[in-house]
């Protein structure tokens, strides 16, 4: 990271001493942090490579397959950028990675996406919580859920089959142009107004 010069930062050292200029030199700045995101999702993404957590490929390879098959089967930019990064959040909160993915994501994505990949961890448990002792219908408390059927058919059609070596899987630059598209403009949050 560059320098930021003294006369390019807030004086301010409790929110409530804070001036129009201080939050001005804080708004001219956030621009360019904001633009870098795509970066440091990708840059993120790229680093569950090497990670097998047991399974027989990386966790950045599965994420990739998931995404690969998703953009197979026509879904949508906005989609095959959720199945690229469903589990952006393993190596950090490992025991809530779909809770993270979902907060990361949430300001760009359509409340049902949203849903999908909160919901992703617990309705891809039908396929192993029964061999550690969880039960594998959990995601059935879900069932009369407007988006119970989406996020299942997410899970078995993308997720749950993604640990595949032999699969045609596409590099991370397929990717890359929807990720900066999909994270370009923010189209819900607590910062925007109101419509």
């Amino acid at each position: 990271m560059a320098e930021v010069s003294t006369e390019e930062r807030a004086a301010f050292h409790e929110m409530t001493s804070g001036t129009a200029t201080d939050w001005q030199r804080i708004g001219a700045s956030f621009a360019p942090f904001a633009k870098a995101l795509p970066d440091r999702m990708l840059e993120h993404l790229r680093a569950l490579g090497g990670d097998y957590g047991g399974y027989a490929i990386d966790r950045f390879h599965h994420s990739l397959q998931t995404a690969t098959r998703a953009h197979r089967d026509g879904r949508d930019e906005e989609y095959v950028v959720c199945a690229l990064l469903h589990d952006i959040g393993d190596l950090l909160g490992p025991y809530n990675h779909a809770d993270i993915a979902a907060s990361m994501l949430k300001p760009f994505i359509s409340e049902k996406n949203h849903w999908m990949l909160e919901h992703h961890g617990i309705f891809q448990g039908y396929y192993f919580f029964h061999y550690l002792g969880l039960d594998r219908n959990m995601r059935d408390r879900f069932r009369d859920h407007e988006w119970y059927a989406y996020t299942l058919e997410f899970c078995d059609k993308y997720d749950q089959n993604s640990f595949d070596p032999e699969y045609d899987t596409l590099p991370l630059e397929t990717f890359e142009p929807m990720v900066r598209r999909v994270l370009a403009t923010p189209k819900r949050s607590i910062y925007l107004a109101e419509a």
